[in-house]
């Protein structure tokens, strides 16, 4: 029993312009991290592309159809003011969501004590029938409705730590009673969406935190606001929307954690699978933009993770 990794060459071909911040430097720097011998006991596959029909749970089919005719032979095709597409892209994104539904496997037949996706591009940006905020396809909601609609389980939780709030994912799941989406997030921030009056079926909980917070603030949200819910939720499956781009030394936001709060909130959320879920926990890579602060941020979060091993 481990923690299972699952990632591949391929995602660093997803190569926006020049000076983009969503850059193939981001996956990079996280495998050379997870590359180094305190994560050798990690058990480790290569993501491998994922079926259609998998994004067709969270996106209607007239989104992705306009998606896969925008994939442009050459260069590349801008789909909003900071998300883009290559000709390599659409196979790289379900790629992810084949990493997820893996990971999935894997956890619910109780081979491996829970998993982390290192991919790109993220996705809990894209809603229902658009891209935004670097991402094309909605990875973990559609990792979600997998588990639901194949696995046979019924209550799933995202949770959600990345700085930027989730609202692809929560429009996804606004009308879901069985799919929670819980956010910590910097707010105000991009992408302007997450605050408490957000509610959706009463399965939507958003603890934004004001600019400058750091751990003290986090884990008060999360003792107040994310834990409580996750117990009334009780969850099958908890999903990970891992980003860490609130580290101090990110460029594109302004909170303050360090390492240690991500290797807490970690800590946190296996106990909670552990209550609710018989330990199933699966986690995907979202944001994290200062090299850095990433792979510092990656080893507490998966080394946090291996301790279940």
């Amino acid at each position: 029993m481990t923690t299972l990794l699952l990632s591949h060459s391929s995602f660093a071909d997803h190569a926006p312009p020049e000076g983009h911040p969503e850059r193939p430097d981001r996956i990079r720097a996280v495998n050379d991290q997870l590359d180094k011998d305190e994560f050798a006991e990690l058990k480790r596959e290569e993501a491998q592309i994922g079926d259609r029909r998998h994004i067709l749970r969270a996106h209607p089919e007239e989104y992705v159809e306009t998606i896969e005719r925008a994939v442009p032979r050459e260069g590349l095709v801008q789909l909003d003011a900071d998300t883009y597409m290559g000709p390599n892209s659409l196979d790289i994104v379900l790629r992810a969501v084949g990493a997820m539904t893996r990971a999935i496997d894997e956890v619910v037949a109780g081979n491996v004590d829970n998993a982390f996706c290192a991919v790109r591009p993220p996705g809990h940006h894209a809603e229902k029938t658009r891209a935004m905020g670097f991402c094309i396809f909605n990875i973990v909601a559609s990792a979600a409705h997998y588990a639901r609609a194949e696995l046979g389980l019924e209550r799933i939780a995202v949770v959600d730590f990345d700085v930027h709030h989730g609202n692809g994912t929560q429009d996804i799941f606004w009308q879901e009673r069985d799919l929670m989406y819980a956010s910590t997030h910097q707010m105000p921030l991009y992408p302007g969406t997450g605050a408490p009056s957000e509610t959706g079926v009463g399965n939507i909980f958003n603890a934004p935190l004001n600019g400058g917070a750091g751990g003290a603030e986090f884990k008060e949200a999360y003792r107040n606001v994310i834990l409580p819910a996750l117990d009334d939720f009780k969850p099958d499956l908890l999903l990970i929307s891992a980003g860490f781009d609130a580290h101090r030394n990110d460029p594109l936001a302004g909170l303050n954690f360090v390492e240690e709060d991500f290797r807490w909130v970690t800590l946190k959320l296996m106990d909670y699978a552990d209550k609710y879920s018989n330990g199933r926990l699966v986690s995907v890579l979202e944001g994290g933009y200062d090299l850095g602060g990433l792979k510092g941020s990656v080893s507490a979060h998966v080394t946090a993770l291996m301790e279940a091993g």
